[in-house]
Formats: C-alpha cells, sequence, structure tokens
C-alpha cells in the first residue's frame, strides 16, 4: 500500500511538472507574438523548429537571442512598476481579474484588495473600467525611521 501510495505521489508530481511546463511553453509563444496565428500555422514553424533543433549551434543562437529578449522585456516591465494596492467596491468578473493579474497584480484574500507591483498608469486605467481606486505604496522616508541603533552584539 506504501509503495502504491509512493508511486502515485511520483506520477502525479510529474503530470504537474508537465503541466507547468506545457504552461510555460503557452506563456512564450504568447510573448512571442505567435497566439493569433492559425493553428496550422503555429504547428507547422513549430515543427520547423523541431528539425533545427538538433543543431547546438542554432540553439545557442536562439538562447542567446531568447535570454536578450527576456532580459529586455524584464527590464522594460520593472523600469515603470512600483507598489500599489488596488480596492474595488465590488467583486469583480473572472476576465477581469485575469486582467488585473496580467498587469502585475495578485488577490490578497486577507487584505480583500489587488496588490503588486505594476505601472500605475496601466492599473488605474483598468481600475476605472470598474470604479475601483489605486493608491500607491511608498516606504517610510529615510528621515522619518528611527536611526540605526546597530546590532544587539554590537551594543555590549
Amino acid at each position: 500500500a506504501k509503495l502504491a501510495e509512493q508511486e502515485a505521489k511520483l506520477k502525479a508530481d510529474e503530470r504537474k511538472q508537465r503541466t507547468r511546463r506545457l504552461v510555460e511553453a503557452g506563456t512564450l509563444i504568447e510573448r512571442a507574438g505567435l497566439l493569433d496565428l492559425e493553428e496550422t500555422a503555429l504547428y507547422g514553424g513549430l515543427l520547423s523548429l523541431a528539425a533545427d533543433a538538433g543543431d547546438r549551434a542554432k540553439i545557442a543562437l536562439w538562447t542567446k537571442a531568447g535570454k536578450a529578449a527576456l532580459d529586455q522585456e524584464t527590464v522594460g516591465k520593472n523600469a515603470t512598476a512600483e507598489p500599489l494596492i488596488v480596492i474595488f467596491p465590488a467583486p469583480l468578473p473572472t476576465p477581469f481579474a485575469t486582467r488585473l493579474r496580467g498587469a502585475g497584480l495578485r488577490w490578497n484574500k486577507v487584505m480583500q484588495h489587488w496588490e503588486g507591483l505594476a505601472d500605475h498608469d496601466v492599473v488605474a486605467a483598468l481600475a476605472a473600467e470598474q470604479n475601483g481606486s489605486v493608491r500607491r505604496v511608498h516606504s517610510a522616508a529615510e528621515s522619518d525611521r528611527e536611526p540605526d541603533r546597530g546590532r544587539k552584539s554590537e551594543r555590549s
């Protein structure tokens, strides 16, 4: 019974890993701007990629280009990101909540608000669609903070 339980857990873990990879692949297809292609055209393009997947030189080029593009997206996305809290007067429709997640927010079920690092202008435009309010979260200024008194071990 214990062995069967371990096998079931192993299969479930493998399924979760495969599902995660499929979701990641779908996300990459979307980021590359290929999601709107017709299904057969997308599949044909992927088959073309698969044919070249054994060529180490091409894979090295793809890796370099992919890393550069992901780094650029990360820098561009985080350049205007700031901590935000968004509050709505009523529950939101699921498609709208999905759009908020896409903008970089997550639902805080304890505080009952949306929060995250995101572009204020983008989130403000989204919030306006559902009569929501956006608040920037600022850390206390250095002058407002209590002076550093050092570690306990340094005070003795």
